[in-house]
This record gives C-alpha cells, structure tokens and sequence, in this order.
C-alpha cells in the first residue's frame, strides 16, 4: 500500500487541500490503482500488434523528421486578458511556483 507520506507529497504537488480522512481514501484509491497496473504487468502482449505509435503520428511519413511547429498569432487583446488573469508578476515575467525542490 502507499504512504501516506506519499499522498501527502502528490497532494502538495497538485495542490489539493487534503483533509486527512481524504488522504485516507486517496491513500486506498491510489494503492487500487497500482496493484491494477501490477496486475496488467503480467499479461503476456509479446503477440499484440501496437495500435499506435507516436513517431509515425508526429514524424513526417518515413522522413524521421518532426513535424514542422506553427506559430498561432494571438490579438493583444487576448494576450492583456490572460496576462490580467495570472495571479503574480515579476520584471515582466508571469511568475509560478516551483513545484520542484
């Protein structure tokens, strides 16, 4: 089973204000949800054909070459708005919190 410290940790990383009997039952939630992937370890998929693969849907057709990115130019208008929604700034820069230490 997780720790509880660990879901402490993920809650702190997502920023969920987690009561302790929440962190309870996201502790039995995510445990569930890992012994289910466990599980899914031991199926035998030797003989499947993958049905998707990102590099042949974000590489040109067998050039081995990414994709060409494509700037969407937005109004000021749009770029105001957002910029206004955004809690903090600092020298002109929109400001985050770390969520690495």
């Amino acid at each position: 089973m997780i720790k509880k410290e660990e879901v402490q940790h993920i809650a702190e990383l997502t920023r969920l204000g987690a009561t302790r009997k929440e962190e309870e039952k996201f502790q039995k939630d995510i445990s569930s949800i890992l012994d289910y992937f466990n599980s899914l370890k031991k199926v035998d998929t030797s003989t499947v054909e993958p049905t998707f693969h990102p590099a042949k849907y974000f590489l040109k057709k067998g050039s081995g070459e990414a994709r060409e990115d494509k700037v969407k130019s937005q109004s000021m208008e749009e770029i105001n708005k957002l910029s206004a929604a955004f809690p903090k700034k600092e020298k002109g820069y929109l400001k985050v919190k770390s969520i690495l230490q």
